[in-house]
């Protein structure tokens, strides 16, 4: 891993072009490269922390940060992301736009494609969203979250979390929790996870856990104890309230009894436990705040930091990919 500030050249040697030319799945990825995007993305985190951030390695090309969905942490991350390498950024405000108005996605798309965009960010609540746009848009697309789907930036970046950490994810055990269900974020990372060598185990209650779970490569579990038992990372994810039609959860209150992280359930996870959570957190629901806050075990600070980076990485080498084609 990087330890010191790297040069603009040594930026340059470690960028290689994406093996796609686009980003839609985590299964996108083999092992190798992955821990090439890992290692680019590493160099970025040491970048992030000088004084001097900008590089001009996407000087003269245009990103399009296209989001139907709220978000804080993943529109902000890729516009500084993308303007830290020297691209001219824009965020496109969907609820001023001819969307709000009626016009489909595929409009859009074509709106888009005629001002030649090279990268275009979307996030939609639709599953599938992003895979349809890349198939109508002549620049590289990358999925920040389409539907139930996947979101395989965020999962790029919660390896790169544990990595700095644990550095090889190979033997691994991380144990994802709670609303597996409605989350993108839980596939992506069984996805990537399973690819690096790590053990992943789903963690909830059957009502908040898809059917065919246990086919997705990763041991499904009910008790939440047991679920976390010699986990090296605990992952928790947000109860996402708006997405259930009924009542999956009996209140808030009791889901945090049984299913929400505190101390004495963390007991249970091996000595050199990490916790992690995606965001935005339901405290007291799904994580209690004096592990959120702990910074001997929370990484949630640290997840934040890294979504910058890898989604600079991500950018940096689709970039290349299309100096090559």
């Amino acid at each position: 891993m990087t330890t010191s500030a790297p040069g603009i050249d040594e930026v340059r040697a470690r960028t290689f072009p994406f093996p796609r030319r686009h980003f839609l799945s985590a299964l996108d990825l083999n092992i190798v490269e992955a821990n090439r995007l890992l290692d680019l993305a590493d160099t970025f985190v040491a970048l992030n922390r000088q004084t001097t951030k900008k590089l001009d390695l996407l000087k003269g090309r245009t990103l399009v940060n296209l989001f139907f969905e709220n978000s804080t942490r993943t529109q902000s991350s890729f516009e500084l992301a993308g303007k830290r390498l020297g691209a001219d950024t824009m965020n496109m405000s969907v609820k001023n736009s001819s969307v709000a108005k009626g016009e489909t996605l595929i409009d859009t798309a074509v709106t888009l494609n005629a001002m030649r965009p090279d990268l275009l960010v979307i996030r939609h609540a639709s599953s599938g969203a992003a895979e349809l746009l890349s198939q109508k848009v002549g620049c590289s697309v990358i999925n920040a979250g389409d539907g139930q789907h996947e979101h395989p930036t965020q999962a790029l970046l919660d390896a790169l979390a544990m990595r700095r950490v644990f550095g090889d994810l190979a033997g691994l055990t991380v144990a994802i929790c709670g609303d597996v269900l409605h989350s993108r974020v839980a596939r992506s990372n069984v996805n990537l996870l399973s690819v690096l060598g790590a053990e992943v185990r789903l963690v909830g209650p059957p009502t908040l856990l898809p059917a065919g779970a246990d086919r997705w490569g990763a041991s499904v579990h009910h008790d939440m104890e047991k679920g976390i038992a010699g986990a090296d990372v605990v992952m928790m994810l947000r109860l996402q309230l708006e997405r259930m039609q009924g009542a999956l959860v009996p209140s808030t209150r009791e889901y945090f009894r049984f299913w929400g992280l505190d101390r004495e359930k963390l007991k249970a996870a091996s000595d050199r436990v990490r916790v992690m959570h995606p965001g935005p957190m339901n405290r007291g629901v799904e994580i209690d705040s004096d592990v959120a806050d702990d910074p001997a075990v929370s990484l949630i600070q640290d997840q934040i930091e890294m979504g910058v980076a890898a989604r600079m990485a991500v950018l940096a080498t689709l970039a290349a990919r299309l100096d090559n084609d």
